[in-house]
């Protein structure tokens, strides 16, 4: 039997709904480390589905390090402006900042592909899908640009 309290705490780590949680905690037999992992899978196929959706909303964020000589410009899009204006995106898009400043990319696809500066267990590619499983909207870098004086 799956308790209330393991739910809460796969909820809080991971950020992803209650009803998600129960499902993958149950399907993992109440191990909290094989339920991650079903998430994370399930983020994946959830992003390869909404990766036709259009993204006609987002942001543009920058991030200067703070000696000022190094920064960055990126445009982020997802599909709609109320998940634009929520913390979860704008912290997304931060990261996303955050990474170009500190690994050079040519590509889009080069930057989803690099180790993420945080977690050097995922990629950039990881950290996108499971924002795009959490807010369950397509999300896309549309372009960026990184500046160094």
């Amino acid at each position: 039997m799956i308790s209330v309290e393991q739910i809460k705490e796969l909820r809080e780590v991971t950020g992803i709904s209650i009803s998600e949680c129960k499902k993958a905690l149950e399907e993992a037999g109440g191990n909290m480390e094989k339920a991650k992992a079903v998430l994370k899978e399930w983020g994946r196929e959830v992003a390869a589905k909404k990766q036709e959706r259009q993204v006609g909303e987002g942001l543009v964020v920058s991030y200067v390090h703070g000696n000022g000589k190094i920064g960055s410009l990126a445009a982020v899009r997802c599909e709609t402006d109320f998940v634009a204006r929520s913390e979860d995106f704008k912290n997304l898009c931060h990261e996303l900042a955050l990474q170009i400043t500190s690994l050079e990319a040519e590509t889009v696809e080069e930057l989803l592909s690099q180790q993420y500066i945080r977690d050097p267990g995922k990629t950039v590619r990881n950290l996108v899908e499971e924002a795009i499983a959490k807010l369950g909207e397509n999300i896309a870098v549309e372009k960026f640009a990184r500046f160094r004086i």
